[in-house]
């Protein structure tokens, strides 16, 4: 396993990291779910992704429960949550300091450990000041609950502003971003964020590397049966597969799938070292259901020297997405 530091933080992160949406409490049981963290542990995985909102909490809850029987040394891994959505009512919603505070207080027993090394605000809440978030965030920290806390899918200007807000009042500020990043979304990652890893050390966390699937090459000849995408709170997805720019990109994935063959290894491995090729990506989130799904995920780092300045080449011209970047600014 490669371990990388956090954007500019001294925390080392394994390149390859296990997270649980759609799978723990809703997709898989829990026996397998503990076979899962238990492969990915021995690979050297070190940081396991939660939140709030997968499955309502039990997602928290059946992580908490393997972490408590495991009884790994605290000190040889990471674990996450993030907060925003809690439930219907007014206040168990959004990051105001009551629920900010609530909901890291609910995660730490759900997930059954003294702290959580990374706490993200799952997205941004339009109904609260930052400077309420910032100064909250920075006391979970100072109460010792939290070590670092971060964004997920927050505009860069509004990371700025955390930033900004932070170091004028002296107290920390967002360490990562949790943004999705796969060879179909790039916008956001590559360009809208650029300066953020040079200007504050920007760490990442990024989800949804094999752009929810697709980028598996199991959609190529229609949707197979017992996958994920059948689920009923899935039904996005599936609309998405079905899509023109489902389509779409389902018949590019076709051609990676070609020109991986033609490198000795799967599409699936290529699109995740594709990922870790990037210099700001701290950490690429996995997600799985079987032991094989996970093994071959976790061989996406011997993949890394494959992806040559000439196979880079190849890839820009299949996915013809490359950002472009503003002459000025």
């Amino acid at each position: 396993m490669e371990y990388r530091r956090l954007g500019k933080s001294g925390l080392k992160v394994s390149a390859l990291s296990f997270g649980s949406w759609v799978t723990f409490g809703n997709q898989v049981g829990d026996t397998t779910a503990e076979t899962l963290m238990k492969k990915a542990y021995d690979a050297g995985i070190n940081f396991f992704d939660n939140a709030e909102l997968y499955a309502d909490g039990k997602s928290e809850e059946v992580m908490g429960d393997i972490l408590k029987k495991m009884k790994w040394k605290r000190d040889t891994f990471l674990v996450s949550s993030k907060v925003y959505w809690g439930g219907k009512l007014p206040n168990q919603y959004g990051l105001s300091r009551k629920h900010v505070t609530e909901g890291c207080h609910a995660a730490l027993k759900r997930l059954q450990v003294d702290y959580l090394d990374l706490f993200f605000c799952h997205r941004a809440d339009r109904e609260t000041p930052v400077e309420e978030t910032v100064f909250t965030m920075n006391d979970l920290i100072r109460q010792g609950k939290i070590l670092y806390w971060g964004t997920s899918e927050w505009t860069a200007d509004t990371i700025m502003q955390a930033h900004y807000i932070a170091k004028e009042n002296n107290l920390i500020g967002p360490t990562m971003e949790q943004p999705q990043y796969n060879m179909f979304h790039r916008e956001r990652f590559e360009l809208e964020y650029r300066r953020l890893y040079t200007e504050i050390g920007l760490g990442t966390t990024i989800w949804s590397p094999l752009a929810s699937g697709i980028l598996t090459n199991k959609y190529a000849n229609g949707i197979p049966e017992g996958t994920r995408v059948q689920q009923p709170e899935l039904q996005w997805l599936r609309d998405f597969v079905a899509s023109e720019e489902g389509k779409t990109r389902i018949e590019k994935t076709k051609i990676l799938a070609k020109l991986a063959d033609d490198l000795g290894t799967t599409v699936s491995k290529l699109a995740l070292a594709w990922c870790l090729k990037n210099p700001n990506v701290s950490t690429v989130i996995l997600g799985a259901t079987k032991n094989a799904q996970l093994d071959e995920n976790l061989d996406a780092l011997n993949v890394l020297p494959l992806i040559t300045e000439e196979v880079s080449e190849k890839i820009e011209g299949i996915l013809g997405n490359k950002p472009k970047f503003p002459l000025y600014g």
